[in-house]
């Protein structure tokens, strides 16, 4: 019998061994994924992870801002959250800087909830859209940019600003969800 193990995506018994890969003869490494793909990922993870604290979700069809609509039984209301992906940090300054992840949302996004995503590393992250504006380092043609530095040796120029994925710790789902769905 399979326990549950965690919030990881994959339960640790499910998850391919490098036996197991060579035996089936599944390919380790990651297909190239377009844009849309790994949007998707993120939406799922995302759902998979409400759903494991006992929140319901749905897909919105259409692309109007909102990606998925959570139901808080504890709250009795619908909650809006946009979701943004990366397959993974990337390498600044033309691959010569620190790696980070980065996303950009819309200054006028109408979902309540930002939902932000690494895909490499199953993070999922849930800020309210006024935190996302507060926190992010950059803004542009009506559009704000959050990014956070995986290495933690990177030195940021801005100073007093959480800037590294460690600082935002506080915002994963397993450390919001309590706050924002009453749960």
């Amino acid at each position: 019998m399979q326990t549950f193990s965690g919030l990881g995506l994959i339960s640790k018994h499910l998850r391919p061994t490098a036996a197991r890969i060579a035996e089936d003869g599944l390919d380790a490494t990651p297909k190239r994924m377009n844009t849309a793909q790994i949007g998707r990922c993120g939406e799922l993870l995302v759902q998979y992870r409400l759903l494991a604290l006992g929140i319901e979700s749905a897909p919105m069809s259409t692309d109007a801002g909102v990606d998925l609509v959570a139901y808080s039984p504890h709250l009795a209301q619908a909650i809006t959250i946009q979701i943004k992906t990366n397959l993974g940090a990337k390498h600044a300054g033309g691959g010569k800087g620190k790696a980070a992840l980065d996303w950009w949302v819309p200054e006028s996004v109408p979902a309540s909830l930002v939902a932000l995503v690494d895909l490499s590393s199953e993070r999922v992250w849930l800020l309210r859209r006024e935190e996302f504006a507060d926190h992010a380092q950059q803004r542009s043609s009506g559009r704000l940019h959050l990014y956070m530095y995986t290495d933690p040796r990177a030195k940021p120029r801005l100073k007093g600003r959480l800037m590294h994925s460690y600082e935002f710790e506080r915002f994963t789902i397993s450390n919001r969800a309590s706050e924002l769905f009453g749960i």
